[in-house]
């Protein structure tokens, strides 16, 4: 019996993984970066927290590349960015949270983003009295596809994972909820799923509108 979701923030919630792209892209572009090995950075990064994101960084470009430094650019654009513009909600945001309070599910984050800038991000959008705990990036060791981050949210919750069911956007998500034992709800944003993480995946669904139909 399902009594919690757990949700991811970025391309889940919040419409940052094209902000995020962008940023990349341009910082690739400023040290003449590979655009093909920036995409599989970029890819291989959602999900992750700025540890494990430097880490992937310096596999691809190697030991000695200023990972760091990398992260801190995109970085600094994104909040010109999110400054300038503000960050628009997903599709459907607010009414999936609305349905989900109104049937008495429990609701909680679990983001591999650093916790003040969820908090900001959820605050300026106008949801984080959503949820009953938050869960971030830099609570953990280890992001995102390791279990930790969504078995400390299913704990904060004194929840069992199987009455749990997270939601996520990325492959590394997925896997993370999965190996934590929740059930697992997929919601493509820039990546589409292979046929590998679908057997991850309990369910598919085109936009966060399913939720309301099939629970």
């Amino acid at each position: 019996m399902i009594k919690a979701f757990v949700f991811d923030m970025d391309g889940i919630l919040l419409d940052t993984e094209s902000i995020c792209w962008g940023t990349w892209t341009t910082v690739g572009k400023e040290i003449g970066l590979d655009p093909e090995k920036m995409a599989e950075a970029n890819f291989r990064c959602m999900g992750t927290n700025k540890a494990d994101s430097v880490r992937i960084l310096k596999e691809i470009f190697g030991q000695d590349f200023d990972g760091e430094g990398a992260l801190a650019r995109s970085s600094e654009l994104f909040h010109e960015i999110e400054e300038k513009d503000g960050i628009p909600l997903m599709h459907g945001v607010v009414e999936c949270l609305e349905y989900l309070k109104s049937k008495n599910y429990r609701i909680c984050l679990a983001s591999s983003t650093r916790e003040v800038s969820v908090r900001r991000q959820l605050t300026r959008a106008g949801i984080i009295h959503y949820f009953e705990t938050i869960t971030t990036g830099d609570m953990v060791e280890h992001s995102k596809p390791d279990p930790e981050i969504y078995s400390i949210a299913v704990k904060s919750l004194s929840l069992e994972p199987s009455e749990c069911v997270c939601v996520e956007d990325s492959f590394n998500g997925i896997k993370s909820g999965k190996a934590a034992g929740l059930k697992t709800i997929m919601v493509p944003d820039r990546v589409q799923p292979d046929s590998e993480i679908l057997k991850s995946v309990d369910w598919l669904f085109e936009s966060l509108d399913d939720i309301s139909k099939n629970f």
